[in-house]
């Protein structure tokens, strides 16, 4: 019977990895060929943050009196800073984006506590748009993968939409006649079919496998020294507090799905778990990291809430990222058949986002267009990505985001709306 339940968690663990893996190495190959690292480079970066993705996940699981948020949270390197990471290598060097990183992590630890106090900032109209937000931005990454990959030659060929569509299919029919086991891991069993459809077609590629290693350790400041300049650590500490207004919104989203109320000394702790993962990324030449929100949408979907999957799945990530042969095997997934599984997840994560909302008094006009307003944002620059071109190129970390926009409209509008309520937390 124990084997039996060992085998149901290590499939729960296995899901939760998936979900978030392709996530987490598009952002080191993004800016690894954007500013020429060599193949032997790029390898350890990729190794390393899929390691340090495990470490940060465990970080903020593990509840202690210091750090750790408590939730089934996994993390993952922030899509935010590939721009201001790419900007700095190119105008300073790589070991300045390191120091930049350091810098930004330990000023997280040190403002965890006044940030933590800005929770009456995000009353349920805040978080419900914040999340509802996130999953609408979410879902062009899932249809672009689903039709080949944003760029691909084959893009929205019937062959791509059909492993897409017939990955969501069958993740919908296992979710609609499966129960127990079975139904929680609909999206794990959904991209193991998908795949093996797709190895009819030639889409599973087993190259990188072939050319991984078997072990990969991590090494303090491969990179070099790191260096310290003004600019570079305030973009860096600017992408950090982003980071931290997109983890807020996730935090919350789960404690509404695992019932439990988030206080300011929960995000404090969640704050400060996050800056020591930024820290411990940059000591290794991994990326900053924040939580990954199509892990919730798989615990909305799978309805397993326990930490201890999410502790299972952070080990395997920490394994995946030492041993880089077994890694990469995930990555013989075909693109479109994680873009049919993400839909689901994504779908959901707006379903959640609906849920918070759903306890806020829509009959009050402010509410109303504070939840307008604030989505239309985010999808305006989720839609027209250049929207904000003309402004700086320092800026863009602010502008060139579909979720910063969406949150940062929804907390400047309820500040303004509702600021009677900010001022008296008798009224929150």
């Amino acid at each position: 019977m124990a084997e039996k339940s060992n085998v149901k968690d290590f499939s729960l663990g296995l899901q939760h990895v998936l979900a978030m893996y392709a996530g987490a190495v598009i952002v080191p190959l993004i800016v690894g060929n954007a500013i020429g690292l060599t193949p032997a480079q790029l390898t350890y970066l990729i190794s390393i943050d899929i390691m340090m993705c495990g470490v940060a996940t465990i970080l903020q699981v593990w509840k202690n009196k210091f750090s750790g948020i408590g939730l089934p949270v996994v993390l993952g390197c922030t899509f935010t800073a590939v721009g201001p990471i790419i900007n700095i290598a190119n105008t300073y060097s790589i070991q300045s984006v390191y120091g930049a990183i350091l810098v930004s992590g330990l000023i997280v630890v040190l403002i965890a506590s006044f940030f933590s106090k800005l929770i009456r900032f995000f009353p349920p109209v805040v978080t419900g748009s914040v999340v509802t937000t996130i999953g609408l931005t979410l879902i062009p990454v899932a249809i672009n993968d689903l039709a080949g990959g944003q760029g691909a030659e084959d893009f929205g060929s019937a062959v791509n939409l059909f492993l897409g569509f017939s990955t969501l299919i069958i993740i919908l029919i296992i979710l609609k006649f499966a129960k127990g086991f079975f139904g929680s891991i609909a999206i794990l069993t959904g991209i193991i079919i998908g795949t093996v459809i797709g190895a009819f077609f030639g889409r599973v590629d087993f190259t990188p496998v072939l050319e991984a290693s078997w072990l990969h350790l991590p090494q303090v400041f491969y990179f070099g020294t790191p260096e310290f300049h003004l600019l570079p650590i305030l973009t860096m500490t600017l992408v950090a507090l982003v980071s931290l207004v997109e983890s807020t919104g996730v935090y919350f989203a789960l404690g509404d799905i695992t019932e439990k109320k988030i206080k300011g000394d929960d995000l404090k702790r969640g704050y400060r778990a996050e800056g020591m993962a930024i820290i411990l990324g940059g000591l290794v030449n991994a990326f900053p990291y924040t939580t990954f929100s199509q892990n919730v949408g798989l615990i909305q979907i799978s309805g397993v809430r326990r930490n201890k999957i999410i502790y299972i799945a952070g080990a395997m990530l920490i394994i995946l990222g030492l041993a880089p042969k077994i890694g990469a095997a995930t990555l013989a997934i075909p693109g479109p058949v994680l873009g049919g599984a993400m839909l689901a997840m994504f779908g959901m994560v707006i379903s959640a986002g609906i849920k918070m909302l759903s306890h806020v008094d829509l009959n009050k006009q402010e509410n109303m267009v504070i939840v307008a307003i604030s989505l239309g944002m985010g999808l305006a620059v989720t839609v027209v990505p250049d929207l904000f071109a003309v402004l700086p190129d320092n800026l863009s970390v602010i502008t060139s985001s579909g979720i910063v926009m969406g949150s940062m409209t929804a907390i400047i509008l309820n500040a303004v709306f509702n600021f009677k309520s900010i001022i008296n937390p008798r009224n929150i």
